[in-house]
């Protein structure tokens, strides 16, 4: 199994993240962040991740660290999960319509971070959570889990929309490259011969 456990402690945030690469989306995730923790949960569900997040942050500030290092310890237990990434098929793309919002993703588990982000979300808040950090997740998670990253909302007038559609169009991505390649399940997926 294709398991990883992350603990990750600062002055600012308190995280343990367990997932499951070949679950079946189950989620319990609680960051204190409600949208955040709704938009994690999509992230599970429509991966096949089972995923559960823990954070304690310093909120009585603002959800940036909060956001921001949770998307560190995921990117992290990602990485450490998929190990050498032998028989994976490494790539993963999808374009997702949520209602007014298409969004197209797509990824290279390549262990080279990069993120390309084609996203400006039309309002500064989802109720009280800014906007910005969807963008600042995805930097940390594609740093930190070494991805090549890239996110583009091709349409779209809602921001819960844009951002929901995004992150189940990286879970979509992300489920297509984890998956065994039952071509190659014995080979890495590089002419370099490692990832």
């Amino acid at each position: 199994m294709r398991n990883a456990t992350i603990t990750r402690k600062t002055a600012e945030t308190e995280i343990t993240v367990e997932i499951a690469i070949d679950g079946s989306g189950i989620y319990d995730n609680q960051t204190g962040v409600g949208f955040f923790d709704h938009m994690l949960d999509q992230l599970a569900r429509h991966s096949l991740i089972d995923m559960t997040v823990r954070c304690t942050g310093d909120l009585h500030i603002d959800d940036h660290h909060t956001v921001e290092d949770v998307g560190i310890a995921l990117g992290q237990a990602l990485s450490h999960a998929i190990g050498d990434k032998r028989g994976i098929r490494r790539y993963g793309a999808c374009l997702l319509p949520m209602d007014d919002a298409l969004v197209r993703a797509a990824l290279d588990l390549s262990g080279r971070p990069y993120l390309v982000w084609n996203m400006d979300l039309p309002t500064a808040k989802i109720g009280t959570f800014d906007t910005e950090l969807v963008r600042e997740f995805f930097q940390a998670f594609s740093t930190h889990g070494g991805i090549t990253l890239h996110v583009d909302a091709l349409h779209g007038i809602n921001s819960h929309h844009m951002a929901e559609a995004a992150f189940k169009a990286v879970a979509r991505s992300l489920r297509e490259a984890l998956e065994s390649d039952p071509r190659k399940s014995d080979a890495i997926p590089s002419t370099k011969g490692s990832l």
